[in-house]
């Protein structure tokens, strides 16, 4: 996946106009994960739930490089925009990275670590934000060769 076209799809969402500042944040976050193939995602509303953020973003990675991955790229994503940064957490191998983003907090899982510590039952009253379809990873269609099979060359 190309720089270009990560740029182009976060910076569509960041002016659709259906999102208010920070679920706009968030939807670019989810994104992200989606699209770097992360698994179980959840954008939780937590702007009634308690003062730590508005919204939290809750997904699970296959292993810790496709997690730093998606980490790497909603931070310098959202820099762009002038999101701080206020903490990186679990970059050092540790199997659950949280980005606290000011007004979004983003959660990113290995597997069995999002079972454990189980924040999906802790924050089950809060209002789920629906993730667009087109969000999530998909192989393109367009590239196949005659015999049906992906063409990479």
């Amino acid at each position: 996946m190309s720089v270009e076209y990560v740029n182009a799809e976060v910076e569509k969402i960041m002016k659709d106009e259906s999102f208010e500042f920070p679920q706009n944040l968030a939807m670019a976050s989810a994104w992200i994960m989606g699209n770097f193939k992360g698994l179980n995602l959840k954008v939780l509303d937590t702007r009634k739930r308690g003062s730590l953020a508005d919204y939290f973003i809750m997904g699970s990675a296959s292993n810790m490089t496709q997690a730093k991955s998606m980490a790497d790229t909603i931070c310098t994503q959202l820099k762009q925009y002038n999101v701080n940064i206020l903490s990186k957490e679990g970059f050092s191998d540790a199997e659950w990275i949280l980005l606290d983003l000011g007004d979004i907090i983003v959660h990113i899982f290995l597997d069995n670590t999002r079972t454990n510590y189980n924040l999906d039952e802790l924050w089950a009253d809060a209002p789920h934000v629906k993730i667009p379809n087109e969000y999530y990873f998909e192989e393109p269609t367009d590239s196949e060769d005659e015999s049906g099979g992906r063409s990479f060359f």
